[in-house]
């Protein structure tokens, strides 16, 4: 019979409970536990293996180029931000009511780090996110627009619980692009949460985009429902240039 409940949750897929049960049964005889009291500990370690893998699997197909945590953030490199802040949007309680973050500053500051950090730890709260470049997002939406899919690829993007779009400013984006950009950001509108990271001050967006009206609507949806950090101080990069020069 041991040999059939062996299989039985194999069949069921119920790896932790199949693993713990050998080494349960003897716990239970030693110490009279009740049957009520080991069924639910079993299960209690399969639900929180079963989460730890589809938290794993999320954050594998959510697009992130590394993963990185908040508490990795250099915070003292960086006085400029504010911690308790930080620590705040990763608790995710900003997506509560689909608010933004824009992470606004010079390259190599830590936009990137701290975007991917708040995206990793809804990944791991299994919030349906991704991570895409602003060069890439566009590049795919004028693909599907000309191949007449586009509202299928909209559709695609605008169902993220938290969508990262890096790097908005660094590469000009032209009028139909910027029209593009625009139909997304208005389908997550106050339905989802957009984090966004920019080089670029707000005043110069008209420039990226290629026009000043569809740049101010972009901003008047992103910025309506938002936390804006700005980030000023010296470049990670130069940091760690710094710190080899030092080791040598």
């Amino acid at each position: 019979m041991y040999a059939k409940l062996l299989n039985n949750l194999e069949t069921l897929k119920l790896e932790k409970v199949r693993s713990y049960l050998p080494n349960y049964l003897d716990l239970i005889a030693k110490k009279n536990i009740s049957f009520t009291d080991a069924l639910y500990h079993l299960t209690e370690k399969e639900i929180e293996f079963q989460n730890e893998r589809a938290s794993k699997i999320q954050i594998e197909v959510s697009g992130f180029p590394f993963v990185k945590d908040c508490h990795e953030f250099d915070f003292a490199y960086q006085p400029s931000v504010n911690k308790a802040q930080i620590l705040d949007l990763c608790s995710l309680r900003f997506m509560e009511n689909a608010e933004n973050i824009l992470f606004f500053g010079p390259s190599g500051v830590g936009k990137s780090h701290l975007a991917i950090a708040i995206g990793i730890a809804a990944a791991r709260a299994r919030q349906i996110t991704y991570f895409i470049s602003c060069h890439d997002l566009i590049q795919q939406l004028n693909k599907a627009h000309s191949e007449n899919r586009l509202e299928v690829r909209l559709k695609h993007f605008a169902k993220y619980k938290l969508l990262i779009i890096d790097e908005i400013g660094y590469l000009p984006v032209d009028k139909q692009g910027a029209n593009l950009f625009f139909q997304l950001i208005a389908k997550r509108y106050e339905k989802n949460s957009t984090i966004i990271t920019t080089n670029q001050v707000f005043g110069k967006w008209a420039e990226v985009f290629s026009d000043a009206t569809l740049a101010n609507a972009i901003l008047d949806r992103l910025l309506h429902h938002s936390h804006i950090v700005k980030i000023t101080g010296p470049s990670y990069r130069l940091k760690d240039v710094a710190a080899s020069l030092t080791d040598e």
